[in-house]
């Protein structure tokens, strides 16, 4: 059964059409008016081997944050519906990065209860004309839709390219782990029968 989604967002702010494939070969089409999204995203479908496709528009004459935030959305929901009922798979998923002077890690739980831990911190800069502070703006919406646990730590690391890459990284390798079927498991990885 495939495991996909396609995914259609349109408000007053932004117009987003997403497709996913959680079991692909790490093909991204990543257009959001968005420059340094747009390669994070590239390098997040080919880490976690997606296939991803993301068209946006939106209000970036305003600024970034309402593109940035309802791709998060978009993305988190496209993962939940392409997951389906969550049979068989591992649910846990962990990875641990580094990118030059940079080591992140990032822990997922498929759990159904959304909640993030973001310990990043970087100082209030751009990269380009991209506000760094958004990128925890992206994985909050992310996680909401996704409904799943999502811990991001960065140990150390100095230049801030790094550091988002690390992060974006670590989490595509977690939510692969996280979401590989493993024949062992019978229903949900839950004690309680559903996810």
């Amino acid at each position: 059964m495939a495991r996909t989604a396609v995914i259609e967002r349109i408000t007053k702010e932004t117009q987003i059409k997403l497709s996913l494939n959680l079991d692909g070969k790490g093909e991204g089409r990543i257009c959001t008016s968005v420059p340094f999204l747009d390669h994070m995203l590239d390098l997040f479908a080919r880490h976690g081997l997606f296939d991803l496709t993301v068209e946006a528009k939106g209000d970036i004459d305003i600024d970034f944050h309402h593109t940035v935030e309802d791709i998060g959305i978009v993305l988190g929901s496209a993962f939940k519906e392409a997951m389906g009922d969550k049979c068989g798979i591992r649910r846990y998923g962990q990875t641990t990065v580094p990118m030059d002077e940079t080591l992140a890690s990032v822990v997922t739980d498929l759990s159904g209860r959304p909640y993030l831990v973001y310990n990043v911190s970087l100082p209030k800069v751009k990269i380009g004309d991209f506000d760094v502070e958004l990128v925890r703006e992206f994985f909050q919406g992310f996680v909401n839709n996704c409904a799943c646990n999502l811990h991001i730590n960065v140990m150390y690391g100095e230049n801030v390219h790094h550091i988002l890459e690390a992060c974006f990284k670590a989490a595509a390798r977690a939510l692969d782990m996280a979401t590989q079927h493993d024949p062992r498991i019978e229903g949900v990885m839950s004690t309680k029968g559903k996810l």
